[in-house]
């Protein structure tokens, strides 16, 4: 397969992008061309033939730079097909990942042009000691969903590598 896809994420500490590494390596391993990149590096969508692009939710909000990407894409991203995966929960109680679906559902329904030919939400990772300003005063307050939250990773690697293949089939079939 000789067609370009773009695999392109927002990341806030850093799980979105070794998930983004994950599913670029998933997809070369299927022949698919693939280059990766951060958001906020790429200038247009020129030349690729598809593009999967994910960002985390972190404490209920989606990654401001996947809202910047869809908003600066948005003719190019009608164009082509795009999958989309979001980080959510640190954890993976159905009910955490249930609210983290809904968060990325409702900011979705700011693009009514949008349409991925497929999604996913994955867990995420959480380390209070990597936090920077103004995220670790979060973890301090007492009302907080991060206070006194453990660090865990959680993410499940085996999920993110069946989604990739499963993108991998689709961008194939695009093709032939």
């Amino acid at each position: 397969m000789s067609a370009l896809t773009l695999v392109t994420y927002a990341t806030r500490y850093g799980s979105t992008h070794e998930v983004a590494e994950a599913i670029a390596a998933t997809l070369q391993k299927s022949d698919v061309v693939v280059e990766i990149q951060p958001m906020q590096e790429v200038r247009s969508l020129e030349g690729y033939h598809a593009v999967v692009m994910g960002a985390p939710i972190f404490i209920g909000k989606w990654h401001k730079e996947a809202h910047r990407f869809l908003a600066r894409h948005q003719e190019s991203l009608t164009q082509r097909p795009l999958a989309l995966f979001a980080l959510g929960p640190t954890s993976r109680d159905a009910q955490e990942m249930e609210g983290s679906r809904a968060q990325l559902d409702r900011d979705l329904e700011k693009y009514p042009w949008l349409k991925p030919a497929t999604q996913a939400m994955f867990v995420g990772k959480y380390d209070p000691a990597a936090l920077r300003f103004p995220d670790n005063l979060l973890a301090i307050l007492p009302a907080s969903p991060l206070h006194n939250m453990p660090a865990r990773d959680e993410r499940d690697w085996e999920a993110i590598r069946a989604w990739a293949l499963s993108i991998a089939d689709m961008m194939k079939e695009t093709i032939a």
